[in-house]
């Protein structure tokens, strides 16, 4: 019974995710805005839905389905000034940044291995 409920937790994630993914797809494909437009429109998606209360139960039903696409960067950041908020206006300005900074010092430290790892060219047409 727990494989299956693994199994589950994993569909769950993998149709979130995707949708997710699938609607950006949509956006660049049908529309002309640039891949930084849409990546900050997703964000500042994730974000709103958080403060209306509306990301957290996707995040509850999908896990790293909803939490690992940037909409869940911007669910990250809302939620660190929320939690930051119950303890002051320092604190909510403090909160995204403590909320996300595992994930981009990660981001980071590892960008900069595979940067010693590989040399980069530009790509030629």
């Amino acid at each position: 019974m727990e494989f299956l409920s693994i199994i589950l937790m994993f569909l769950k994630a993998f149709a979130v995710g995707g949708l997710i993914c699938a609607i950006a797809q949509v956006v660049i494909n049908f529309t002309e805005l640039t891949a930084g437009k849409i990546l900050v429109m997703f964000m500042l998606i994730g974000v709103a839905l958080t403060a209306l209360g509306l990301y957290q139960p996707l995040v509850n039903f999908a896990g790293a389905g909803a939490t690992v696409p940037i909409s869940g960067f911007g669910y990250l950041l809302a939620n660190g000034a929320m939690k930051g908020a119950e303890k002051g206006l320092f604190a909510a300005l403090t909160g995204p940044l403590i909320a996300a900074s595992a994930g981009v010092s990660a981001a980071v430290v590892f960008s900069f291995i595979m940067a010693l790892c590989f040399k980069s060219h530009t790509k030629h047409s």
